[in-house]
């Protein structure tokens, strides 16, 4: 790295700094969403519900919305996989069809989306897209791990966590976003 300084101006240098500021603040897009409760009751709501009971699922249709703790899914499908042993339990929710995930003032969108209870793990894939305020992020997928509070976004929406049917993101495999930089005097 020493070696590089010489060879970089100031102003590139400072440029790059903030730059890395800049996309720190952005990662932060998903970290609202990543830190809420993920045991709190699930409230949910849509046009149609159809219990499928003897493959343990649920399918909800038409204007389908979760909330939790704040955190609220929207959809225009989700398929709901759940466990009965003496107690109700899901599993897992697979959200279709321009899914939004909001919590606060961050919003997240995606083609497809996944809601794994298990792993406390969120996964969107599809023309994937993260707002706040006027800063944005884009890709092919998206991951929160609200264990750890951790989120990612890969440009195209392939690899181990990649949610099954999505398509590919607008930004020809790469993230790409906007951010505001701050004005100094």
């Amino acid at each position: 790295m020493r070696d590089l300084l010489p060879t970089m101006t100031r102003s590139a240098l400072a440029g790059f700094v903030l730059t890395l500021t800049a996309m720190a603040g952005i990662h932060l897009h998903a970290q609202a969403i990543a830190s809420h409760d993920s045991n709190a009751p699930v409230d949910f709501g849509a046009d149609r519900i159809e219990l499928q009971d003897r493959q343990d699922r649920v399918v909800l249709s038409g204007n389908v919305r979760f909330d939790q703790a704040g955190l609220t899914l929207t959809a225009a499908r989700t398929l709901v996989n759940y466990t009965n042993t003496n107690k109700l339990q899901i599993q897992r929710i697979m959200a279709t069809g321009g899914v939004t995930v909001t919590r606060g003032n961050e919003r997240a969108s995606g083609d497809v989306a996944v809601y794994d209870f298990n792993r406390r793990i969120i996964t969107m894939s599809g023309n994937v897209h993260l707002k706040r305020g006027s800063d944005t992020l884009n890709g092919g997928r998206l991951v929160i791990d609200l264990r750890s509070g951790v989120s990612s976004v890969d440009g195209s929406a392939s690899g181990s966590s990649a949610v099954a049917g999505s398509t590919t993101n607008s930004s020809n495999g790469r993230v790409t976003g906007t951010f505001s930089v701050p004005q100094q005097n």
